[in-house]
């Protein structure tokens, strides 16, 4: 079953109030890496999987991308996309990532934020995307860190007084669902080793351009309340390449 939280009026009107879906692509602590490992975007055709609000596909715009397409399975998203959207050259379709359907070589670029650990078949969706690729196409995504998702519970260990003691890691090696909470609810998500998400996109023809792991800007950094962030990656970030045939 494809689970698609963000239609529930309660997840989604929390999610609304997060830094992120406040304050946009700057908001977001990963964003600076993203950022780079996205590269050039003129002129190139852009696919966005789990747009959410359309933030990177109105950026790829402003790069002056020749086109883009932004996917979501959440109808709210893809109004809030839209709302915020005024720009011919962009449109979003309602759909889950995991029946997606484009032609081959449609796309220069096909990004993803923070949504794979949602989804169950990793492999199948790099496949499609090695193929929707052109020759030379690039593949750039954002996920939970492994060492984030390896636990139901993905939270710190802290002390009688509330400290953060430490992050704890445990059952890292068995891949699979967690039950976990996310903005005061119940969600679904999908634990995977780093060496699977590298080794799913070797397997589907995939050349491997770079591994990142998030650590705050400097400019957040500034921010008490990220300094916990250095202490252990939250997010973890590859870009992929599809070699020239």
């Amino acid at each position: 079953m494809k689970q698609n939280k963000y239609n529930d009026p309660k997840f989604f009107s929390a999610y609304e109030q997060m830094p992120r879906s406040v304050k946009g692509l700057e908001g977001a602590g990963e964003w600076h890496i993203v950022k780079e490992l996205m590269g050039d975007l003129k002129d190139k055709d852009v696919l966005d999987l789990g747009c959410g609000f359309g933030w990177h596909c109105r950026y790829a715009r402003e790069q002056q991308a020749r086109s883009v397409i932004g996917v979501d399975i959440s109808e709210r998203m893809i109004e809030k996309a839209s709302e915020m959207t005024n720009d011919p050259s962009i449109s979003y379709k309602r759909v889950p990532i995991e029946d997606i359907e484009f032609s081959n070589a449609q796309f220069d670029i096909v990004i993803s934020s923070l949504a794979f650990h949602y989804i169950q078949p990793f492999q199948t969706v790099c496949a499609k995307v090695y193929n929707y690729l052109r020759s030379g196409g690039s593949f750039v995504f954002s996920v939970e860190h492994p060492i984030f998702t390896s636990r139901n519970e993905q939270d710190w260990y802290y002390d009688d007084q509330g400290n953060r003691l430490h992050w704890p890691v445990d059952n890292y090696q068995l891949e699979g669902v967690r039950e976990t909470n996310f903005l005061n609810e119940n969600v679904t998500k999908y634990h995977r080793t780093i060496s699977t998400y590298m080794n799913d996109l070797i397997l589907s023809g995939f050349t491997i351009k770079a591994v990142k792991e998030s650590v705050p800007s400097d400019d957040m950094l500034k921010d008490p309340e990220m300094k916990d962030e250095t202490r252990r990656p939250m997010f973890l970030m590859i870009a992929a390449e599809k070699e020239h045939s």
